[in-house]
């Protein structure tokens, strides 16, 4: 098997580094260090931190909106075909089940899902301006076939509604150790599918709960 090349080796570590210590936290030196790579490679192939960071979360990003996208398409076509309003928990699917599924490609994917957890969790950091910035038409999108979906919540309970929902969501990306504390007949073994179905579960009982 090949070796990532320099610039995979810099968006590896700092992917890895951004998300156990945060952003500003991260120096450019411990990202060469760890990347094997001195600083003029980083200011080579990104320019400044920022940059890297924008490029750390666009590589995973932009496939992973893709096929939300594709998903999405699909549940309107879906909806049309049966002259129906979209399925709620169907457009949910398409939001959520392609970032946990993500774990499953490799090592570093856990890392980025923590570092989207991080930043959901910290509304003014670097990480959440840059996410936002290529997460924003989407996420319009998204809202809209929500709407559509339930057409008896009003819009403003809805925003807010979606807004608790993906506070849960963003909670479990962030908690990829397994909470020590079980009570007693409690396991915190669980497959990725369940999970992701439990969550589901979770997020349209939330969002169709009576006014």
């Amino acid at each position: 098997m090949s070796q990532p090349d320099t610039k995979q080796r810099i968006l590896n570590a700092a992917e890895e580094l951004f998300a156990v210590h945060s952003f500003h936290a991260t120096s450019l030196r411990a990202i060469t260090q760890q990347a094997g790579v001195n600083l003029a490679s980083v200011n080579y192939h990104f320019g400044s931190k920022d940059a890297l960071l924008d490029a750390v979360i666009k590589r995973r990003l932009e496939p992973l909106n893709a096929r939300r996208s594709e998903l999405l398409d699909e549940v309107e076509r879906m909806a049309e075909a049966s002259s129906q309003p979209p399925e709620i928990r169907a457009v949910w699917r398409a939001f959520v089940e392609p970032t946990l599924l993500l774990r499953k490609t490799d090592a570093g994917a856990e890392y980025f899902i923590t570092l989207v957890g991080r930043a959901l969790a910290e509304p003014h950091g670097a990480e959440m301006s840059i996410f936002l910035k290529q997460m924003g038409s989407l996420m319009f999108r998204f809202f809209e076939m929500s709407c559509s979906a339930l057409p008896s919540i009003p819009r403003q309970l809805l925003f807010w509604r979606m807004h608790f929902a993906i506070g849960s969501f963003s909670h479990l990306m962030r908690s990829n150790e397994q909470s020590p504390l079980l009570p007693e007949g409690v396991s915190n073994t669980v497959d990725m599918e369940s999970l992701i179905e439990m969550l589901l579960d979770y997020t349209v009982a939330g969002l169709e709960a009576p006014q």
